[in-house]
C-alpha cells in the first residue's frame, strides 16, 4: 500500500463507525465512508467539533449540515501545488488527498524523462493530476465531461502559479474525444485515467466501468507514443481489486506495455489510531 504521508494542510484525524474526521487546513469536516467498520479512537466530543457534517439520506444522496458558516471555498497546499476545496455535493471536497503519492510519482517520471512529455488526463475532475504534471514540465490535455469541474481545474492551475503552462482544458465525453484524437493521429507519452463506476452523458450515453473500461483502455493504447513514459489507472469502484486493474491494463496494452506493471492500494494515515485507511486502488505501467 502507498500511503500519502506528505501532507501539512490535510490530516485524517480519526476514522470509525462509518465516518472519517478530516482537517482541511483550518476547517474540520466529517464525512461518511461505509468501509470504516471499526470503532472510533477519539471521544464523541472531538467529533462534535467538526465545522460541517455530511449526512446521508435514506433515499440516496445526502446533504451538508453546517455548525458554522463555511467559506464558499478555501485553499489547501501540497508542497508547491495549491487547490481549492469546498463542501460539494455527494460529500466531495474537490481533492482526493490519497492521490498525492501518484502526483509525486508522475512528477518524478516526467522530470527524469529528459525530453518533452505530452500527458493525457481522462475523467480529470478538478485537475490535481493535471496541475502536478504541468508543474513537472509536461504539456497536458485535461478532459472531463463536467464543465464546472473543468473550470475548477483551470482555476487550480492558476492558483498554483502555473497559468502559463501548456495545458488544454477540454469539456467532452471521453470516448468521443479519444475517437477523434485517434482520427487526428495524436499521440501522448503518458495517460492518466480515473474512471467513474457509473455515468451518463449529455445525450443519454451510459458508462458502466464493468462494460466500458476495457474498450476504453484498448482505444487509449492507440494514442500512446512508440516510447511511452507511463500509464496510470485509478479506481474507487467497490469490489475492484488492484489485480483486476493490472490484468485489464496488461491485456489492453499488449506489446506496447513492455515495461514494469505494478498495482496496489492507496491509503491515508489516521492520526488518532496509527491505522491506515484504504482509499482506492491503482495500476501503473512504467516504460523500462
Amino acid at each position: 500500500m502507498l500511503i500519502a504521508e506528505g501532507w501539512e494542510d490535510y490530516e485524517l484525524l480519526d476514522a470509525g463507525d462509518g465516518e472519517k474526521l478530516e482537517r482541511w487546513k483550518d476547517l474540520v469536516l466529517r464525512r461518511p465512508d461505509p468501509q470504516i467498520i471499526w470503532p472510533r479512537a477519539l471521544a464523541g466530543k472531538e467529533w462534535d467539533r467538526a465545522d460541517a457534517v455530511y449526512l446521508r439520506s435514506s433515499e440516496g444522496g445526502g446533504h451538508w449540515e453546517y455548525k458554522k458558516p463555511l467559506p464558499q471555498r478555501w485553499t489547501i497546499r501540497y508542497r508547491s501545488l495549491a487547490f481549492y476545496v469546498k463542501a460539494m455535493s455527494f460529500k466531495h471536497t474537490g481533492v482526493f488527498p490519497e492521490q498525492a503519492v501518484n502526483w509525486e510519482w508522475m512528477g518524478e517520471r516526467i522530470r527524469r524523462a529528459g525530453r518533452p512529455i505530452n500527458v493525457l488526463n481522462l475523467f480529470a475532475y478538478t485537475g490535481a493530476a493535471s496541475v502536478a504534471c504541468a508543474e513537472a514540465g509536461a504539456s497536458v490535455c485535461h478532459v472531463d465531461a463536467a464543465k464546472g469541474m473543468v473550470t475548477l481545474a483551470r482555476e487550480n492551475l492558476h492558483l498554483s502559479g502555473l497559468g502559463e503552462r501548456p495545458v488544454r482544458f477540454i469539456v467532452d465525453d471521453v470516448f468521443k474525444f479519444i475517437q477523434r484524437e485517434i482520427r487526428r493521429e495524436r499521440i501522448y507519452d503518458a495517460i492518466i485515467m480515473d474512471p467513474p463506476s457509473y455515468g451518463r452523458g449529455a445525450k443519454g450515453e451510459v458508462w458502466t466501468i464493468e462494460k466500458c473500461l476495457f474498450e476504453l483502455l484498448t482505444l487509449c493504447r492507440r494514442l500512446l507514443s512508440p516510447s511511452p513514459l507511463f500509464f496510470l489507472l485509478n479506481s474507487y469502484t467497490t469490489g475492484f481489486s488492484p489485480a483486476v486493474l493490472e490484468n485489464m491494463l496488461r491485456l489492453a496494452l499488449g506489446p506496447v506495455g513492455k515495461g514494469d506493471l505494478v498495482c496496489g492500494e492507496l491509503g491515508l494515515p489516521i492520526t488518532s489510531s496509527g491505522l491506515v485507511l484504504p482509499q482506492g486502488v491503482f495500476a501503473r505501467f512504467t516504460a523500462p
